[in-house]
């Protein structure tokens, strides 16, 4: 055959497999406002770096008329490129090629490149549209599952791996995602769930829809399984990309260093005004957090779940932080069920991949009641405890008012092993608070005064004087220094430089055993 006619061929098989499903397919994904799995990597890599694999990958499957419906590409694609100029590894379900549904060689492109992610030490981002496992297909589609699973785990704390949802995720496709750092959902396109509404009613009798059983703001506000949401798209993919730009390629690196302009050296004049005297009232932590970071630049993560707490990414001088902080709008910042599990696994992360851990503190303490000790605050809330204990990149924990019993040790304490803890003159450090202690120390002394309030008020203001401020525990070293707080970010960004070359180790083991 001449030379022409074989690149002919070849130029005929790439236009073929770029069609994906065919034009109509291709129209009805845009009425659905969704993108095509190409048109999404045009958006999330830079440009022109795109590099295919196993663009014409078929099927082999014959049962239920599937010798008919062979697509190049089987339905997904592959390959890698680079997001700021870093190497990246991709996957593209296209809804457009019988649903984007997974059948054995669709898994197999999958798997391929997360190999090829591990052995050069590369992020893995997949883009989710899919109808789940390919029916015809048989159980051999829920090996090819299997056999992504077990690669999420190999990944895991090794390179970042992360998920966007932005079409339908259904049954055991689902679990992949959970099982990656960081799941994006875009709304109003994108669902999640282990069972559809067809099931829920069928089993329990339950009328749901889509969106009300796992859209997006079902799972970043209520279930956690998404942590962030996006209105479209591109407004997704322009998501992932600046998350990337916070972390490194691999748990052996750190995290790449950008520039700043904010200078190293500013003071945060007037940011104590931001906490109010009376220590009952609330503000807004994200005030302080904004002003203390780079350029107030803060990439929230889980913003809409477990408010009581914020976690997310900033920098300091140039340098990618993970931010820990209590948040007093909501709840007075206790620690509960939802908000321990959101700081410990993001603290996981952070000690996976040599971010510094920067942790602010206003917590009354853990919340009581039935429903969360039923629920097993035991057990969730020490997984914070465990994740700070484990973590050894450097930590530095500022206390900006209440720090107050076992909240106290689970909010990066010096007991467990933050490197540097500061505190304002504001801090109250104590067992419990004044209210509390005078309840168990005073009642006597209260129920027989001849004024019970005012010597109420009496007492607590003699108790917060003694106990509830920060130089009993800079006595004793739990504070390493009480900061006047137009320093905070000076102090930070100075012990961020002496912490650089931090080495700390654990007992050798294969894993620890958390609290699950």
């Amino acid at each position: 055959m001449p030379y022409e006619d074989l690149l002919e061929r070849l130029r005929k098989m790439n236009r073929e497999a770029e069609l994906g499903g065919g034009a109509k397919k291709i129209e009805e994904q845009h009425a659905k406002g969704k993108l095509t799995a190409r048109e999404r990597l045009d958006i999330l890599l830079d440009p022109g770096s795109f590099v295919e694999i196993d663009k014409f990958a078929v099927h082999r499957a014959t049962e239920f008329g599937m010798a008919e419906r062979r697509y190049l590409g089987d339905g997904v694609v592959t390959g890698y490129g680079k997001i700021d100029g870093r190497t990246v590894f991709v996957f593209s379900h296209d809804f457009t090629v019988m649903g984007g549904s997974l059948g054995e060689v669709f898994g197999k492109k999958v798997c391929k490149i997360m190999d090829l992610a591990l052995k050069t030490g590369a992020p893995v981002i997949g883009l989710n549209d899919s109808g789940g496992a390919r029916i015809q297909e048989g159980v051999v589609s829920l090996a090819a599952y299997s056999e992504i699973f077990f690669r999420n785990t190999l990944a895991s704390g090794v390179i970042p791996q992360i998920s966007a949802i932005m079409g339908p995720c259904a049954g055991g496709a689902v679990y992949s995602p959970a099982m990656t750092d960081f799941i994006f959902m875009v709304e109003k396109t994108a669902t999640m769930f282990v069972t559809g509404p067809d099931v829920v009613k069928a089993a329990l009798g339950q009328e749901v829809s889509f969106e009300e059983l796992g859209g997006a703001h079902v799972h970043a506000e209520i279930s956690g399984v998404a942590h962030f949401t996006a209105a479209d798209d591109e407004e997704c993919l322009m998501m992932i990309r600046r998350l990337l730009s916070y972390l490194p390629s691999n748990n052996s690196e750190l995290p790449p260093r950008v520039e700043p302009q904010d200078r190293p050296d500013r003071r945060l004049d007037g940011i104590e005004s931001i906490v109010p005297e009376d220590p009952y009232k609330p503000y807004d932590m994200k005030q302080i957090i904004l002003e203390v970071l780079d350029d107030g630049d803060f990439m929230e993560v889980h913003a809409g779940w477990a408010q009581n707490m914020i976690v997310g990414f900033g920098r300091l001088d140039g340098n990618t932080v993970g931010v820990v902080a209590n948040q007093p709008l909501h709840m007075g910042g206790v620690l509960d069920i939802n908000s321990s599990d959101k700081a410990a696994r993001f603290i996981r992360f952070c000690d996976c991949f040599n971010i510094p851990i920067i942790t602010f503190v206003d917590v009354p303490g853990y919340m009581p009641g039935i429903e969360q000790e039923h629920g097993g605050i035991i057990r969730h809330g020490s997984k914070l405890l465990y994740a700070y204990c484990e973590a050894t990149v450097p930590k530095i924990t500022v206390n900006i008012r209440k720090a107050y019993g076992g909240a106290y040790c689970a909010m990066g304490s010096k007991y467990s092993r933050a490197d540097i803890n500061l505190a304002w003159p504001t801090a109250e450090i104590a067992v419990m608070g004044p209210e509390g202690a005078i309840n168990i120390i005073f009642r006597k002394e209260v129920a027989s005064a001849q004024d019970p309030e005012a010597k109420r008020r009496e007492l607590a203001a003699e108790y917060r004087s003694k106990f509830a401020n920060p130089y009993v525990a800079a006595e004793r070293g739990m504070v390493d220094e009480v900061i006047e707080p137009a320093e905070t970010r000076i102090k930070l960004i100075k012990a961020l430089d002496m912490l650089r070359d931090k080495e700390e180790f654990r007992p050798a083991k294969k894993h620890g055993n958390i609290p699950l």
